[in-house]
């Protein structure tokens, strides 16, 4: 049997309800079901990241110094090291001097979160983030 649309009521404070409308408008939402089902659906992904087991998928967004001494070459080493999980990886010149680098990361969450680790800790990295993504396969 086909899955179906299901309405269901929300009760809440005006106010609360005004700065939600507010908000979603900035952010081109046209009505509020579609927000809340991306609402809901992040909030799957995250419990999706809480089993260590789950294949999930993650970009880890880097900004370094390119001049920083060995740096490139950890980054590269630990990249190889994981060759196997990440999927593919895009290097950006912001200047002279800096770089951005996004790496995709697809293996079990635990892997996942290592690898991010490993990579954001790099010594000479300036900034770091892991952003966890589902594969899709448990999300309607």
């Amino acid at each position: 049997m086909p899955d179906r649309v299901k309405r269901f009521g929300v009760s809440m404070d005006a106010s609360l309800l005004k700065g939600f409308d507010r908000r979603i408008k900035a952010a081109g939402y046209k009505i509020r079901s579609e927000a809340l089902r991306d609402i809901i659906r992040n909030y799957l992904v995250e419990e999706e990241w809480q089993d260590e087991d789950t294949e999930v998928v993650g970009t880890v967004t880097l900004v370094y110094n390119h001049h920083q001494r060995e740096l490139d070459h950890a980054l590269n080493e630990l990249q190889h090291d994981f060759h196997s999980a990440i999927t593919c990886a895009t290097h950006v010149h912001l200047d002279e001097r800096n770089c951005l680098e996004v790496i995709v990361i697809r293996g079990s969450a635990r892997d996942v979160k290592t690898i991010g680790e490993r990579l954001i800790s790099t010594r000479g990295v300036k900034h770091g983030k892991l952003v966890c993504t589902t594969t899709g396969k448990k999300i309607v």
